[in-house]
This record gives structure tokens, sequence and C-alpha cells, in this order.
């Protein structure tokens, strides 16, 4: 497993890092203990959580990611594993509340109490990478960024990232960041694979110029391109079955990633792979690899078995001939904002 630096940070972190969204709700306790062992040992030191998973959110289950990863690590020598957890807002049901409204808090108040929650949750005295899970545009980013400080200054958290932010968000914190001495978010989590690469038109100049590493998730775009949604096939358990019924974000994300476009696209994938001799989830795992800007990505299971195709990604070197197939066909691709 080779191993990538994380923006300007001493984090130096396995290539590909474990999700753990699934974790206590689609994959029990037992089976994310055991994806956790399968992934550590092929090489993965890095796994990322949030507050709020498993996804979807739900009072039920809320948190339980977290406990079972500090479970999980209470046997590791800590300084082995490379933690990131996500910070939503004031609170779990505050959140699971306000999912549909689009809304986060990350105020100090709020990301000062969501930081010990997680790192009781976790059982450790400090996190690698905390990272802000949606960003707060009725907050001044100066509140945010300093309440952030504050807890790298504390010892609680040793770097700082953003998730699912734009190119404006991104760099007004670093202005903000610059110009009042404040930490710096050095990673950002956006969505980014063979079907989505909106992350190229603009954010991946601002990585490359300011140093900041993407970490990208949903490479398979949440299992579009394992193949298992073809020919109509709505397998039980799979994420986009029944994603969200009754959240409208959620269900705009099942219209983008699940149609007839993507569908048609994810066969040509299929074709390109088999011919390359490999699955078409360790070549669409790869191919998001191949990215400068790209610091780990993250991919996630709900069984051992699926661990197979994408860990396998990190002993495959893509061919010009392979990524040239692969951009043809990703690159006529339109992405609908549903």
């Amino acid at each position: 497993m080779k191993r990538r630096r994380l923006g300007r940070t001493g984090l130096v972190v396995s290539e590909v890092c474990m999700g753990t969204m699934t974790f206590g709700n689609q994959a029990d306790e037992k089976t994310s203990l055991a994806i956790l062992d399968r992934a550590w040992d092929t090489g993965v030191d890095f796994i990322d959580i949030a507050e709020v998973y498993p996804v979807p959110p739900n009072p039920k289950y809320a948190g339980r990611s977290e406990e079972i990863c500090g479970k999980w690590l209470a046997d590791k020598p800590r300084d082995a594993v490379f933690v990131a957890t996500k910070v939503a807002g004031p609170g779990l049901g505050w959140f699971i509340a306000a999912q549909r409204s689009g809304k986060t808090a990350l105020d100090r108040h709020h990301i000062e109490r969501a930081v010990e929650g997680s790192l009781r949750r976790l059982k450790t005295d400090y996190i690698d990478l905390y990272q802000t899970h949606w960003p707060d545009r009725d907050l001044p980013i100066e509140e945010t960024m300093t309440a952030l400080t504050r807890l790298v200054e504390a010892g609680k958290v040793r770097y700082v990232g953003c998730s699912n932010e734009t190119t404006y968000g991104v760099a007004k914190s670093l202005w903000a960041s610059d110009k009042n001495g404040l930490v710096r978010y050095e990673t950002i989590q956006n969505n980014f694979s063979l079907l989505n690469r909106r992350f190229e038109d603009e954010l991946a100049e601002v990585c490359r110029r300011e140093q900041l590493s993407l970490l990208p998730y949903s490479p398979i775009a949440g299992g579009v391109l394992s193949g298992k949604y073809q020919n109509g096939a709505r397998p039980k358990g799979a994420r986009f079955t029944n994603y969200g019924e009754g959240n409208p974000r959620s269900q705009a994300m099942t219209r983008r990633f699940v149609n007839e476009q993507t569908l048609a696209s994810t066969a040509r994938f299929i074709d390109i792979a088999k011919e390359a001799g490999m699955a078409v989830a360790t070549l669409a795992t790869a191919w998001s690899l191949t990215h400068s800007f790209v610091g780990s990505t993250i991919i996630g299971a709900t069984t051992v078995e699926q661990l197979t195709d994408t860990l396998a990604a990190a002993d495959v070197t893509l061919s010009a001939d392979v990524l040239e197939q692969c951009n043809k066909v990703s690159k006529e691709i339109r992405y609908p904002m549903g």
C-alpha cells in the first residue's frame, strides 16, 4: 500500500482510506470490525468517520460508526492509525431533524460540543483530521476557523479539513485563515468519480496551487460503478435502492447517480475494465488514484467481500490506453443537478 502526504500536514497516510458511513446500520458491529481488520491487514491506516454516521441519519443509529471505530482502535497503537471525523452542527438530534433544510451550524459552541462527543465515542484524546461536514453559509467563516484553531491549540485536533465545499468556500476560508493567523483547511472531501468529474472544473486548480489534498468519496459512485444497478436492478440493501425516502436531498442524489446516462456509461466502463482484466470497481478506484491532487481515496463497504475489488486498486497501474478510454467516456457525461 503506497502512502501520500495530506496537504501541507505531517500526515502521511495510506492512499486508500476506509470509509465507515455504513457501520452500525447496513453493516452490523461484527461485520464493521471485520471490514476494518481486512483493510488494516492490507495496509490501510487511515479511516474516515463522521459524528452523524451511519447514513442515512437516524436517531436510532447516530454516532454508532464512531463507537464501533472506537472499539476497533482500542487494541491498535494509536499513533499507527490516522483518524478523520467530521462535525455536522449543534448535535446529532438537531442535524437529523434539520437535514432537509440543508442547514448546519459551525459556531464555536457547537464545534466544541461536537468534538467532545466524537472523542468520547472514539475513545481517544485526539483526532488527526477534523472536518466540517457541510459549509455554514449563514455564519462568518472566521468564527468557524477560530473555533477549529482553538481545538488545534488544545491538542484535541491535529489538522482540519472541509467537506462538500465549493470553490468559493475554500477560497474564502483560506483567505480568512491567512488574514487572521488561523489554522487553515488542509484537505477537502468531495464527491469525485468517473461518473462525476465536476471537481476538476475549478476545485482541482485550487488544490494544486494552495497545496490542499482531495479525499474523494464515492469513487465507485455509491456502488453504481460496481455494475449492481445495471439492467434496472435494484438490489436489496443497496444504497440507492431506497435511499433517503422522504428526504429531497438524498432523492436528488439518487437521480444524479442512477439514471439512463450513468448506467449507459457504466456499461462502457465495464467493457473497458473487462478488456483490461480487472473488475470495474477496481478500475474506478485506480482511476481516482491517478490524480496528483488526490491524497487518499475513500472506499466503503457493507461486507468484507466488497473490499476485494476496491482494495485491489492499490496494486494497479492503469495504462495510458485505458486512461484515454476512461476519459473519453467520462467527459461525455453531463452532470444533472437533480
